[in-house]
């Protein structure tokens, strides 16, 4: 049985340069579903990628109670400075808290892709913010100065709006504002952002109220009593989470949106190239009866014609699996895109094409092959030999 299957299967395979134009029907189809497949999911790939990066297991963030997101929190200013005095939070070698209240404002910048505007974070920051994130440094220019219009802005904010170099000026407020500097920080949320004095922020906003407030713990060990000072606190209603936490659960929404786009699209275009492989495979078979009753004829059995077949099916579908997912890495991966996150604005992330993603794309490939083979396969090896001779 098993000298039939590999007779059977080589042959076919051997044919397989006869039948290019047909093959490629299939190759193609694959390729751009597996394609567009990859794609979407890189997208989910790197927007965890970069919220995963935003946040330390030593660092908690603080909110009103039952806010979900900066934007729609408030924080006075005793409540703040409650908060900076729990036990647990870490101070500098000059004694004082390593933390920043924050303030959020929203920008609408062109974009330089399209020129239209979107939203971009303005964070208000206090004098520890870089202590307490030292993972944000400057690769351009200086620091903004406190009581002055000038601001920093992150590397991939600068990459994806217009009027974001240094020395630029953007108009806000009734104000110029002068970028000052631009920042990196390990590719996390923050780089969409913008930086400025908080105080300065509040009184261009016309605000007195603070929206977050982002500890530095002295270890991630001592986040459990952080929060229960605060929670139980009654001079307070707060959400308290590590900085992780809170981001992962920005991210939730759009996660779930992304997956199903990539499933709901990625099915509907492999059902069409199941349809495809069906057709094309069912068209090979049929040009081939008289060879395949010829076989059956003289003694080889009906597995090993539904073996080849699939075999063959399987790999034109693995050259188009590997096709599309070479196409996703070439053309996507690494390429930045920007999207509306949780505070209403843009997070510019990169795309990311994985090891494991490519591996899904090549599985699916290889699913429609086997799916799309089966049947004919199954027709080949049921065809009566004398109908099939005569016919020949």
């Amino acid at each position: 049985m098993f000298k039939q299957i590999a007779a059977v299967t080589w042959m076919n395979l051997r044919n397989i340069p006869q039948r290019l134009g047909i093959s490629l029907v299939i190759v193609i189809g694959i390729a751009v579903t597996v394609a567009v497949l990859v794609s979407v999911l890189a997208m989910e790939a790197g927007f965890n990628k970069t919220l995963s990066n935003t946040g330390r297991m030593d660092r908690a963030i603080v909110l009103r109670g039952g806010s979900n997101a900066e934007i729609s929190s408030t924080i006075s200013r005793d409540g703040a400075l409650t908060i900076m005095d729990a036990p647990g939070v870490k101070k500098s070698g000059d004694g004082k808290v390593i933390a920043s209240a924050d303030v959020v404002a929203i920008v609408n910048l062109p974009q330089k892709s399209t020129g239209s505007d979107a939203n971009v974070v303005l964070r208000g920051v206090g004098p520890k913010a870089f202590e307490l994130r030292p993972e944000i440094h400057l690769i351009e220019g200086r620091p903004f100065q406190p009581a002055v219009r000038e601001l920093i802005v992150g590397k991939s904010a600068r990459a994806q709006f217009k009027g974001l170099e240094v020395g630029g000026h953007i108009a806000f407020r009734d104000a110029d504002w002068t970028v000052v500097g631009v920042y990196e920080s390990n590719g996390d949320a923050h780089e969409s952002e913008m930086m400025a004095d908080v105080e300065t922020v509040l009184s261009a906003y016309r605000r007195n109220l603070f929206q977050s407030v982002t500890v530095m713990l002295d270890s991630p060990d001592d986040f459990d009593a952080f929060r229960d000072s605060l929670t139980t606190n009654p001079s307070l209603t707060v959400d308290v989470k590590r900085e992780p936490t809170y981001y992962a659960e920005q991210s939730k929404q759009l996660n779930k949106l992304l997956n199903f786009l990539a499933f709901v699209v990625g099915s509907i275009m492999a059902v069409g190239a199941v349809f495809g492989t069906l057709n094309t495979m069912y068209s090979a078979v049929s040009t081939r009866m008289l060879e395949i009753a010829t076989l059956r004829a003289i003694g080889f059995g009906g597995l090993a014609v539904v073996i080849s077949v699939l075999t063959e099916a399987l790999l034109v579908a693995l050259a188009g699996g590997a096709l599309g997912a070479t196409l996703a890495w070439l053309f996507f991966n690494g390429n930045v895109v920007n999207t509306l996150g949780a505070n209403f604005s843009q997070v510019v992330f990169h795309l990311t094409v994985t090891i494991a993603l490519l591996v899904q794309g090549i599985l699916w490939a290889c699913a429609i092959g086997v799916i799309g083979g089966l049947f004919p396969a199954m027709r080949a090896a049921r065809a009566p030999v004398a109908e099939a001779l005569r016919s020949g």
